[in-house]
């Protein structure tokens, strides 16, 4: 079993994300811990899965998430707000579209959410919202979740890179 372990805010996550991510898991041994405030469904459960149902309030699971992550977890979230606070505790923090948040990107992506946000409570918002979640979405969160694992699974055999050589 590795270090590292991946967590799931899964209140959103797609079916076809959660699939990956269990098929993953299986195969290279790590841990992964859904959490979300209402049980969700898992295909093929496993030793290596786990569903935690937090309580119904706001936040409960990014605080329990949050709380409960190591530095060199994953965390997948589409919850901007939440992916900052976990940037800077320093985790690879990714959503279900394959965007990785950094802490080079993340003040841009919540300055454009409140951005966004402003405008809905003004009405002067696009309602047309994407709600489809296509094979390029799938794709393009494949190839960041197998990086960031890939990095932490070599983390994982040799420990952490020197810097400076």
């Amino acid at each position: 079993m590795t270090a590292f372990s991946i967590w799931v805010d899964a209140d959103s996550c797609p079916a076809r994300v959660r699939a990956h991510i269990m098929y993953r898991s299986n195969s290279a041994a790590i841990p992964v811990q859904f959490v979300a405030n209402h049980v969700i469904p898992l295909d093929k459960p496993s030793p290596l899965i786990t569903m935690i149902v937090c309580q119904q309030e706001a936040q409960a699971a990014d605080d329990y998430i949050f709380a409960h992550c190591n530095k060199h977890d994953i965390v997948i979230t589409r919850d901007i707000p939440f992916a900052a606070r976990i940037v800077e505790k320093g985790n690879i923090v990714m959503n279900d579209r394959g965007t990785l948040f950094t802490k080079e990107n993340i003040g841009e992506r919540l300055s454009a959410r409140n951005f966004s946000l402003n405008l809905a409570e003004l009405g002067l918002a696009d309602n047309k919202r994407k709600s489809s979640y296509s094979e390029k979405d799938f794709r393009k969160f494949a190839d960041c979740f197998e990086q960031a694992v890939q990095k932490l699974l070599i983390i994982d055999a040799y420990g952490e890179p020197k810097t400076g050589l």
